[in-house]
């Protein structure tokens, strides 16, 4: 648990080392390509929309989202390192996003399965219409 007052920043700079050292010290490493740089920086730099939680210079939440700030923001990621979870990082990393978005923006996510449980409890609404096409699958 850090004893720094956590500090939230919007599209703030941070290095990639940063950026996969908060994924690793998350559960989010197990579903994105970690060990892959180039995609990390990509992921890291093409993001409209980033709010980053600061525990000094050490970086322990993000909140990555992809939007068009008027009618739809997908949270691509939410991660908070595990050290500070359960202290609502995560819960003032939404907050955040959603005042960065704007009244009539919709916020809309994929949960990871450990998450499942941490959305209804901020303000989610279970949608069961979510459709996904991986990389490797063809468009038939």
């Amino acid at each position: 648990m850090t004893t720094h007052p956590i500090e939230y920043k919007k599209d703030a700079p941070l290095t990639l080392e940063q950026f996969t050292a908060l994924y690793r010290n998350s559960t989010l490493a197990e579903r994105r390509p970690a060990d892959d740089p180039d995609v990390m920086r990509q992921m890291m730099e093409n993001a409209p929309l980033t709010i980053t939680a600061w525990a000094g210079d050490e970086l322990v939440g993000i909140s990555r989202t992809l939007t068009d700030y008027g009618y739809v923001a997908y949270l691509a990621d939410l991660a908070v390192s595990k050290s500070v979870q359960a202290s609502g990082i995560g819960r003032q990393l939404v907050r955040e996003t959603r005042a960065a978005l704007g009244p009539g923006c919709m916020l809309v996510l994929l949960a990871a399965p450990a998450a499942n449980e941490f959305y209804p409890k901020i303000g989610f609404e279970h949608n069961p219409r979510a459709w996904v096409l991986k990389p490797d699958d063809d468009v038939l």
